[in-house]
């Protein structure tokens, strides 16, 4: 086999782009598939050469709830119950994105819920020690975001 200096890596390895794109749009093709038999809201979004694949989560608003009287003992055992509740929310792919506001404002958090419903997303939620004692509420609202995307 002769290679020139000129070929790239993927042609001295014997792979055209020509594969490599086909079986990247199977692949996505499959993701698609698998989302949708899951039950997830999906779609393709096509710029350039640019294939995404486009999936509603559910974004919930961890706003400062009507009981915010417990004392420091008592909000404290909360505060360690709802991080809990917010890691196995992680852990179990629940929730992909998690954080608290830096400030004092109503809107404390918030969650990214990656479920296949609005009314699955609000369930989970509302499981949250923190929501059940009245300290936060949870406002839901569908969120797009391409899958797999990634904060810079």
């Amino acid at each position: 086999m002769i290679i020139s200096c000129e070929q790239s890596v993927e042609s001295k390895r014997g792979i055209d782009s020509d594969s490599r794109v086909k079986a990247e749009k199977i692949k996505l093709e499959e993701r698609l598939q698998q989302l949708k038999e899951e039950g997830h809201q999906t779609f393709i979004y096509k710029e350039g050469d640019s294939t995404h694949l486009m999936q509603q989560y559910f974004m919930v608003f961890l706003k400062s709830g009507d009981n915010r009287s417990q004392d420091s003992t008592e909000a404290a055992e909360l505060q360690k119950q709802h991080l809990a509740h917010l890691s196995r929310m992680a852990r179990e792919g629940y929730a992909s994105l998690i954080g608290p506001f830096g400030d004092e404002g109503e809107i404390r958090g918030i969650v990214v819920y990656n479920t296949p419903t609005q009314k699955e997303a609000d369930s989970l939620a509302n499981l949250d020690p923190m929501v059940k004692a009245g300290r936060l509420k949870v406002e839901v609202h569908p969120w797009w975001a391409e899958k797999g995307g990634k904060l810079n």
